[in-house]
């Protein structure tokens, strides 16, 4: 069990004074009020009474009784002795060794409450059981812990125990949490359960083979992986081995076990110690059918979609190759047009007989009839669909969607039903081409596929129109999730998972105190309306003055506009000291910048064999560093290979590449360069770590890639995906995600958030416009995150009011909307539930953002987020008006990922191999 988790410059800093303070840490724990000032008057001694003040105010902010007073900075030292009125400054030196300073610290643990951890067993079983109910939610990281559990003992005057003790304490608390996972995910196996794990594990004739193969993702964007993909998910469930959930286990506990499952190689699986071997392959196959069901039906929908549109562009060829005999038809047919216009206008007498007569004696009636038929043959509505097209991809589409009915069980929501019935109907019918469909569910077909499909009566004529028109109907409702996977993960209805009952219960308490949220939705909103309305006074008030902002009428309404931001002129001498850093700067290799953070910060040491024995060679850095750089340009490894030369040369690169580039590997050293980044004193000058942006990069992607989607904006006739990426205000990379190039930014963003794994907590999250919404606003602040997009809509973006009778002046006319404050309070508890339900893992993130921006048909859950999200909207909007720093810095912010594209390319894009 790993006791050591800070670095040695993170261990130095512990109880510790981190730079100089700032005017307001000095003002808040050292400043000596009247009861202070009585105590230390009552010492002999200008050293004595400065000692006293300073342990005093040391133990105040860092928590401890200072040994060092010589560490001590100056300006702290200084402002104690100005509110002490010492006119000369002491020598502490004699101080620091002698008896006095023992007796004040007694003193200051027996008048001001201070007292050891180790002494106060009630404090010590409280902070062990917090810090075990954050490892159980899974907020486990060691860093995260040891910071949490300073701060908690600081708000209770707790003086910090020494930084060994404390890495101990945390240690136990990770290990007791993990084993206690472990223990109920065993538990929760029957005995032929882990019969069959041990022979899974311990047979012969290449078990372990088959594990490796049950794990086996889809990788191609074809038919034959689609019905390979099937025969193995075939495979999963005649193993019978997935166990019940033990419902006092967050999911968010079994996925990450589960994760580390399907990465591990079975060899490494087999040789770990019980109860941990059989609690892998217990969250493996806990998540593994759920897994291989949502495979096959993503794949199958990109496959749906591609055999759609591509009968789209055979249709719009067709009608290209077919163009010149449109044009006769259209010709002639103008022709007649004006013709008939023309005797219309000029014998209003003559009888429609001799009229047509007349027609036909200057325009062939055989020629009319030919372009009739032709105009009707070649000419589509713009709704039409391309069934001729469609119908020579029928025999892949039968198999496909036939294959997806037998093994995979659907369910839909109340709109969802006439689509869920049509895919039971097809589910009964042998031959879906030939089959009587009299009976079928039409209620689906809309449009031109009733033509196509029905006859006069309303039966079904047309079978494969009838299926293909179930298909298209299909897709859409899954998008939405009108139709879903009760037995999947990503395609599941998230509302399902939402914890209810007992379950909810237990966990309330401890969500609510994690997030610092009340469990009463009356008294957080009063706490929201006081805010609102301070705000929107203070915007009131300097609103004639800033000459920033105005209204302006607009179709007839009242709009707000913001004058654009000045650029800031760089002055003569940051021109100068730009021009001397550039000067200075050495211009160096990539690869020697590489090498050079692997021997500053170690991550090389995160890159463990998948085997997870100690695996190691000579030159290893070098190689693992030649394998990133390769992967990163994606230049491979040929122009690095040196067969001269041991660590470049290519089987230990292909070695390297195979064995120890991974995920996991992957996240742990990006959180092991994002800590000693954090570490540099020139880091803090740029940010605290607590902001941070989201954006994304896109890249063409091949057309086997299964995840990648068309956007015409950016990848022309091809398709594509969109690499996500989560930057700190330090420079630094947290997170990043691929997705399909077609979707919302704002149905990411807080998956991108929640699953970020580094040292760096941020609070407040910059996006541009595209992740903006109201219930966006809303999530984030249950989450107890700051969300601070940039509205580019700001003038057509409305502002709420809770109280309607509140004068503001101005601003009236721009806050006639109001909340509806009791739909929240009716829907607080849901609103926890929700947010409790993302903390602990129990739902998507990205399926909850899908679900819940739904424009039709929303439930009263998404309006009542909807209706908190305009209230957090309406604050974030008048700090944004008010305040010139608060919007120059969100537009720099949001704008820091264009400046870092090319660095994060370099170091993130190889992630798209193991991704798509």
């Amino acid at each position: 069990m790993p006791t050591r988790f800070l670095s040695d410059a993170q261990r130095a800093r512990y109880g510790r004074f981190d730079g100089v303070p700032s005017r307001t840490q000095i003002a808040r724990y050292f400043h000596l009020d009247a009861t202070d000032r009585d105590i230390i008057n009552q010492l002999r001694g200008s050293h004595n009474r400065l000692g006293f003040a300073l342990q005093l105010g040391i133990a105040r902010f860092l928590g401890v009784l200072p040994t060092r007073f010589e560490d001590i900075p100056d300006v702290v030292v200084e402002a104690v002795v100005a509110q002490l009125g010492l006119t000369t400054m002491p020598s502490l030196t004699a101080y620091a060794v002698g008896r006095p300073k023992k007796r004040h610290a007694a003193l200051i643990r027996k008048t001001y409450g201070f007292r050891d951890l180790a002494d106060d067993a009630s404090a010590r079983f409280r902070l062990t059981r917090w810090l075990y109910t954050l490892c159980w939610s899974g907020d486990d990281r060691p860093s995260l812990l040891i910071d949490r559990a300073t701060a908690w003992m600081l708000a209770r005057k707790i003086l910090l125990p020494g930084i060994s003790t404390l890495e101990r304490l945390v240690a136990r608390i990770r290990d007791r949490a993990h084993r206690q996972l472990w223990m109920h995910l065993s538990d929760a196996l029957s005995d032929m359960q882990r019969q069959k794990i041990t022979a899974l594990l311990e047979g012969e004739g290449g078990s372990l083979r088959r594990l490796d193969s049950l794990r086996a993702a889809p990788t191609r964007r074809s038919m034959t992986e689609l019905l390979r993909h099937f025969h193995r998910l075939d495979d999963i469930r005649a193993y019978e081995l997935a166990p019940h959930s033990p419902e006092t286990v967050p999911n968010a506990l079994i996925q990450r076990l589960a994760k580390i499952a399907r990465t591990m190689r079975p060899s490494a699986i087999a040789v770990a110690k019980e109860p941990r071997r059989t609690a892998i392959i217990a969250a493996l196959f806990h998540t593994l059918e759920a897994v291989a069901i949502d495979d096959a039906v993503e794949l199958f929908s990109a496959l749906l979609a591609d055999t759609f549109r591509e009968a789209k562009a055979a249709r719009k060829r067709k009608r290209l190759r077919s163009l010149g005999d449109l044009d006769a038809a259209a010709l002639t047919l103008r022709d007649l047009a004006r013709r008939v216009m023309t005797d219309g206008d000029d014998d209003t007498d003559m009888t429609f007989r001799s009229w047509r007569d007349a027609i036909y004696d200057e325009l062939n009636y055989a020629a009319l009839v030919e372009a009739t038929d032709r105009v009707d043959v070649l000419a589509k509505p713009p709704e039409d669909k391309p069934l001729e097209e469609l119908i020579v991809k029928w025999r892949t589409t039968h198999t496909l969607f036939r294959n997806l009915l037998e093994r995979i069980e659907f369910e839909a929501s109340p709109k969802g039903q006439p689509i869920k019935a049509a895919i039971d109907f097809l589910r009964g019918i042998e031959n879906w081409a030939k089959a009587d469909m009299n009976d079928a569910p039409t209620e689906i077909l809309r449009g031109v596929w009733r033509k196509y499909a029905l006859d006069t009566n309303g039966k079904v004529s047309d079978n494969k129109a009838y299926v293909f028109a179930v298909c298209e109907a299909w897709q859409g409702a899954l998008k939405t999730r009108d139709i879903f996977v009760p037995a999947g993960m990503r395609f599941d209805d998230p509302r399902r998972g939402l914890l209810s009952g007992e379950a909810w219960q237990a966990v309330k308490p401890t969500i609510c105190r994690t997030l610092e949220r009340s469990p009463n939705g009356e008294t957080e909103l009063a706490v929201l309306a006081d805010q609102l309305d301070q705000a929107y006074r203070r915007a009131a008030e300097t609103f004639e003055v800033n000459p920033a902002i105005r209204t302006e009428i607009k179709k007839g309404k009242p709009q707000l506009v913001i004058t654009p931001l000045d650029r800031i002129e760089e002055s003569d001498s940051l021109k100068k000291l730009k021009f001397a850093m550039r000067t200075r700067l050495p211009k160096v290799d990539l690869s020697d910048v590489l090498l050079e953070v692997a021997n500053r910060t170690g991550f090389a040491q995160d890159f463990t064999h998948v085997t997870e024995r100690r695996a190691r060679v000579d030159g290893f850095q070098t190689s693992l560093c030649a394998v990133l750089l390769a992967e990163a340009c994606n230049i491979g490894f040929e122009p690095i290979t040196q067969a001269s030369f041991p660590p470049l040369r290519r089987d230990r690169l292909s070695w390297i590449s195979q064995n120890f580039i991974r995920s996991e590997t992957i996240t742990a050293a990006n959180a092991r360069i994002v800590a000693a980044h954090n570490e540099l004193p020139i880091v803090q000058h740029w940010g605290s770590g607590d902001v941070a942006s989201a954006d994304g990069i896109r890249f063409s992607a091949p057309p086997t890639v299964i995840h990648a989607g068309p956007n015409p904006k950016y990848f022309k006739t091809g398709r594509g995906i969109t690499l996500y990426n989560l930057v700190s205000d330090q420079f630094t990379g947290l997170n990043a995600l691929v997705v399909p190039g077609t979707l919302r930014d704002s149905m990411f963003i807080l998956a991108l958030l929640l699953d970020q794994e580094t040292d760096l907590e941020p609070v407040e999250i910059m996006t541009d416009t595209a992740a903006y919404s109201d219930i966006v606003f809303g999530l984030f602040w249950l989450l107890g995150y700051q969300f601070s997009p940039r509205l580019a809509d700001i003038g057509q973006t409305r502002l709420w009011r809770i109280d309607r009778k509140a004068d503001y002046g101005p601003l009236d006319s721009l806050t006639r909307n109001k909340i509806n404050v009791r739909l929240i309070i009716e829907n607080w508890e849901d609103l926890l539930r929700l947010t409790g339900s993302l903390k602990l893992g129990h739902i998507n993130a990205g399926a909850v953002m899908r679900t819940l921006q739904v424009r039709e048909r929303t439930t009263a859950l998404a309006k009542a987020l909807g209706e908190l999200g305009k209230i957090i909207k309406s604050l974030h909007i008048l700090r944004f008006i008010t305040d010139e720093e608060t919007r120059r810095r969100i537009l720099l912010t949001s704008d820091l990922f264009v400046d870092l594209t090319g660095f994060l390319v370099c170091f993130q894009v190889w992630l798209l191999r193991g991704a798509l």
